[in-house]
């Protein structure tokens, strides 16, 4: 398993494929997605980049023939829509269910239909975005589904890199909510760690992947945080008095419970992951330039404007 220092502070490391051309993204228009083709951009390397509509990729600037107008969960829409890629990054998935779709049809099925086209068209690569600790966390949905694409790519014969970041910054808007309505509710002491990683940081790692051969890499943003100190960052953020309520563990298992017999499937699953996580220590080798504090004072900005 990669630890950051080697990763990107070793040259040795580096596969040196000048043949490596085009890169295909999937999830191009979502939180990360959009991040990995603005760093592609900047490197100048060559990509196409997969979306339901045209639209937000037109909008960043990327030309027609940039784009590739695809259903992934529609395994015959992606039947021979590229040719030339040596490299997929797929960020496919969903942290909220909708349009009657599953993490089944979604976070497994979907990048299924990715991986068989890849092989399908001679792909060299394939990079997915998992989660940090989701191979000891099959038995909640979201998890359950990715880690079965991830043993799919792993006996593909495809050359793979499996990222498994610690949460992303825009997981952490949560506090920010609270924060901004005046208290925040925290299960336990607030002693939990977890470090997420900025967007833009982790584009970074993802689009360094495609020349590493390290087939995992865990990855957390520069600042390993208690759920303690970042409500606080938040308080700061929104310059209100840091009100904390410490919630018993055992009211998170009894909503949890709730929560499992009273909502249905497609809302439960998110709920289902977040009051597991939230007792977990989330915490990778840490990386990157983006702090959480300033992430929360942009989006207080941000928020004043509207």
């Amino acid at each position: 398993m990669a630890s950051t220092s080697s990763l990107y502070h070793q040259s040795t490391k580096i596969k040196k494929n000048r043949n490596m051309k085009k890169v295909l993204v999937a999830g191009s228009t979502g939180y990360l997605g959009s991040y990995i083709v603005k760093e592609l951009v900047d490197r100048q390397i060559d990509f196409q980049a997969i979306a339901r509509s045209a639209h937000k990729l037109t909008a960043a600037g990327l030309a027609p023939s940039q784009i590739i107008e695809a259903q992934v969960t529609n395994k015959e829409s992606l039947a021979d829509r590229w040719t030339g890629v040596d490299v997929v990054i797929s960020t496919v998935g969903i942290t909220r269910q909708k349009d009657g779709l599953t993490y089944m049809d979604v976070d497994y099925q979907a990048n299924k239909n990715l991986l068989d086209e890849a092989i399908k068209q001679g792909v060299k690569k394939f990079i997915y975005i998992s989660v940090l600790q989701g191979d000891k966390l099959t038995h909640l949905k979201i998890c359950e589904a990715k880690e079965r694409f991830v043993k799919e790519l792993e006996q593909s014969g495809l050359d793979y890199c499996i990222i498994r970041p610690s949460g992303f910054f825009s997981d952490m808007a949560a506090f920010f909510n609270m924060a901004n309505s005046g208290r925040v509710y925290l299960f336990g002491d607030g002693t939990t760690k977890v470090n997420p990683i900025h967007g833009a940081d982790l584009a970074k790692v993802c689009v360094d992947a495609i020349f590493h051969e390290e087939q995992v890499i865990e990855v957390g943003g520069p600042e390993i945080l208690t759920h303690q100190q970042i409500a606080e960052a938040a308080f700061s953020a929104v310059e209100k008095p840091v009100k904390i309520t410490h919630i018993p563990d055992w009211v998170r298992r009894a909503l949890l419970r709730l929560a499992g017999v009273f909502m249905s499937k497609t809302k439960f699953g998110p709920v289902e992951f977040f009051l597991n996580v939230m007792t977990m220590d989330m915490a990778a080798p840490p990386y990157g330039h983006h702090t959480l504090s300033a992430f929360f004072i942009k989006t207080k900005k941000q928020s004043s404007w509207f």
